[in-house]
């Protein structure tokens, strides 16, 4: 049960509208339009391609995503804000990004525009990239308030994408 003192979460103290704002870009990715009139065809040789690799990078972005989610155990909470008395946790794929959730969900975005061939798609799923990484950094401030050990962590290991970023 929230602290008496805790603001209402339509203020979105704790990150609630990052929250409502990702879930809408992920239905957008999943449900919006593919295509405008206009644009051109998916090209045939690439569709071929495309479905192969769009069906492995979904599967290894729910592979990292459910592995993220699993590994935060008692941590796992839907809001961006620490839990109270949360713990760091750096191992599993946590030892390769920071946030492997986020990362996983950004890998299963792009693989379903090349499963889906939608170029409006693609599109989403670099909003989603952009929005993500904007969410990720104000996430990232409350966990430095919250974790003395997380500028270390942060120096050690990558945001979104191991060894690159």
């Amino acid at each position: 049960m929230p602290d008496s003192a805790d603001p209402p979460w339509w203020h979105g103290a704790r990150g609630e509208w990052l929250v409502a704002a990702q879930l809408v870009l992920i239905a957008l990715v999943f449900l919006g339009p593919r295509t405008l009139a206009g644009l051109p065809e998916w090209p045939a040789a690439l569709a071929r391609i495309s479905i192969a690799v769009g069906a492995a990078l979904m599967l290894a972005g729910a592979c990292l995503l459910l592995a993220g989610l699993f590994a935060l155990g008692t941590n796992l909470t839907p809001l961006p804000f620490p839990k109270p008395h949360a713990t760091l946790v750096t191992t599993g794929p946590y030892r390769l990004v920071r946030h492997p959730m986020y990362a996983g969900g950004i890998v299963l975005a792009y693989g379903w525009a090349l499963l889906a061939r939608g170029w409006l798609t693609l599109v989403y799923a670099t909003v989603l990239l952009i929005f993500l990484e904007i969410k990720s950094a104000r996430e990232e401030r409350w966990l430095v308030d919250t974790f003395p050990d997380y500028p270390d962590y942060q120096r050690r290991v990558r945001k979104l994408i191991p060894f690159i970023h």
